[in-house]
């Protein structure tokens, strides 16, 4: 593809109407968009009628594509039908070696690599149910997802391998290395691969509302909650964004947003569901490639894209900006889209990525763990001409909503974003209480941000109710640091809140109030936070306070005012 064969860089504007009305020509003539009525935990959803019932269709579908090139890592190549092979193969493993069945927890734990792909396929396809695990999670806290899941089988790298060993013995875990040379594990992926020839698809009884994963994410309750996701629930994102395409597709006189050869940089980690489903499964459907990259760099990412010809790519809004930072105009002549997702892109970003990839549009989406990472898409001149905005309402089976005291608000008012569609999640794992206060009864997922919704259905994001930081597009709870803050001998009070930041859109910030003769050191404290937590949740930013937290009427921390008054003054420690 030249660099001036992208029909869409000067495309004419496209008018809202006749993406709507395309939206309803596809619904009302085209069989895999058709949409139905089901009940679902006990209430009325619009579903697709004629979608698949399970994610296993999606992934042996995939195998249509044949010899086509699917999986990119370094020098390796993986095509779609080799890759199914290999699913199947696993999956068998699995199965016969060590008793993998249906409803069963399995922990992946390792860093983007083509064996988690394979391996997250394969245990889905036995009608398992996935643990992706945060692999910049330290020892204590992997321990915390695999007790709290259950999972006793975990497929991991050498590097969380290490952190794992321990755990062996103590929870009776089965630890299988991929990739990597390591000791200490009871199989080798590689070994129970060449160990296993059957390559038919596996014949498990799956049913649309059975789990297929545990996602964890971190809230404002302090540790992580598993989120209990349903094949019907991810089905039902991926079939919709599959609408979007098509959607696109129809109103521009038949020129794909995806490009005639599809292919996408995966840049963010698997087990969040930007990566899993956006990136890795919507790729499936597509038949797109999918090029890893080992470490983030924006430079190695250009040179990627370059070469591999790629047309998508989809990050968090820092990762897109530090290619504006990274390239020259036309080095990337073949990117069509460059999308973000994680965490929400400051507007003057997007007029920069125009003006550096002309040839390419700026998209962003809205959505959650709760949600199989669907809520608002906006691309093309849309997000041009709204750059703060988050988007419309993915169509046709997602309802937004915005709400104030139990009530809808009126265009324009801000309130919390509530989400209502078959794809919201089941429920937070062995948490009922925090699941009644996250769904209301007829369906509504209370998002936890705020916003406000225009005359065209357009969303704004404002602000956010949960006590935490996105940074990067990684969930950090407050509540969690300020409790391993509170570990030390010599923290008195502790408060913990976002600190802007132009690169990744927010840091980690602490104040912390010293005990009665304490000598607290900024560099020391830091690093006795980050013996336990994963370095993205560590503070970058640490003030120390002379005088006691100002508190409100509930005895609470102003966090407010703590906020305001530390950024106002230098911190002592900044990384």
């Amino acid at each position: 593809m030249s660099g001036k064969s992208n029909p869409l860089a000067d495309a004419p504007p496209l008018e809202l109407q006749t993406l709507i009305e395309a939206a309803m020509k596809l619904v009302g003539t085209d069989p895999q968009f058709a949409i139905t009525e089901a009940e679902i935990r006990g209430n009325k959803y619009r579903v697709f009628a004629n979608a698949p019932r399970h994610l296993r269709t999606i992934f042996a579908d995939s195998a249509k594509f044949g010899d086509q090139d699917f999986l990119i890592f370094k020098g390796e190549r993986l095509s779609f039908a080799e890759t199914w092979s290999r699913v199947c193969r696993f999956a068998h493993a699995l199965e016969n070696e060590l008793g993998v069945k249906k409803g069963d927890y399995v922990a992946l734990a390792m860093r983007n690599y083509p064996e988690w792909c394979i391996a997250y396929m394969a245990i889905i396809s036995l009608g398992a149910v996935v643990v992706p695990l945060n692999a910049w999670w330290k020892a204590d806290e992997l321990e915390y997802g695999l007790r709290d899941s259950g999972a006793k089988i975990v497929i991991a790298d050498a590097r969380r391998l290490e952190y794992l060993k321990p755990l062996h013995e103590k929870m009776g875990l089965t630890l299988i290395l991929a990739r990597e040379e390591g000791e200490g594990a009871d199989f080798r992926y590689e070994d129970l691969l060449a160990g296993s020839s059957n390559t038919e698809e596996p014949q498990v009884d799956i049913d649309p509302e059975d789990d297929f994963s545990l996602v964890y994410t971190s809230g404002s309750t302090g540790q992580p909650k598993g989120v209990v996701l349903t094949h019907r629930g991810a089905v039902s994102t991926l079939w919709s964004w599959w609408f979007v395409v098509n959607t696109l597709t129809l109103a521009r006189d038949g020129i794909s947003p995806m490009g005639e050869n599809p292919g996408i940089l995966l840049a963010v980690p698997l087990f969040h569901v930007t990566g899993s489903h956006s990136i890795f499964m919507m790729s499936m459907i597509i038949g797109r490639r999918l090029a890893m990259i080992y470490r983030w760099d924006a430079k190695d990412a250009a040179r990627i894209i370059r070469e591999e010809s790629l047309t998508n790519f989809v990050g968090v809004p820092s990762q897109s900006y530090e290619l504006t930072q990274s390239v020259d105009p036309g080095e990337v002549p073949t990117l069509m889209d460059i999308g973000s997702g994680g965490a929400k892109r400051p507007p003057d970003h997007v007029k920069k990525l125009k003006e550096k990839f002309h040839n390419a549009n700026p998209s962003s989406g809205y959505g959650l763990s709760e949600t199989n990472a669907i809520g608002c898409v906006i691309s093309q001149n849309f997000y041009q001409e709204r750059p703060d905005s988050t988007g419309r309402p993915v169509p046709p089976v997602t309802d937004i909503k915005i709400v104030k005291d139990g009530k809808d608000v009126a265009r324009g008012e801000v309130g919390e974003i509530w989400i209502r569609s078959p794809a919201n999640f089941r429920g937070y794992h062995n948490l009922p209480e925090e699941t009644a206060k996250a769904l209301t009864p007829d369906g509504w997922f209370r998002t936890g941000d705020l916003g406000r919704m225009d005359e065209q259905d357009f969303v704004y994001i404002v602000d956010r109710i949960k006590d935490m930081i996105i940074r990067g597009g990684e969930n950090v709870s407050c509540l969690e640091v300020e409790n391993r803050a509170y570990e030390h001998d010599g923290v008195a009070e502790a408060a913990v809140f976002s600190v802007p930041d132009d690169k990744l859109g927010e840091r980690v910030g602490l104040v912390v109030y010293p005990k009665d003769g304490a000598q607290l050191h900024p560099a020391e404290l830091r690093a006795f936070i980050n013996e336990e937590l994963a370095d993205f949740k560590t503070p970058e930013r640490i003030w120390i306070s002379p005088s006691p937290l100002p508190r409100l009427g509930t005895a609470k921390f102003d966090k407010i005012t703590v906020r305001k008054i530390a950024l106002e003054h230098p911190p002592a420690l900044a990384i």
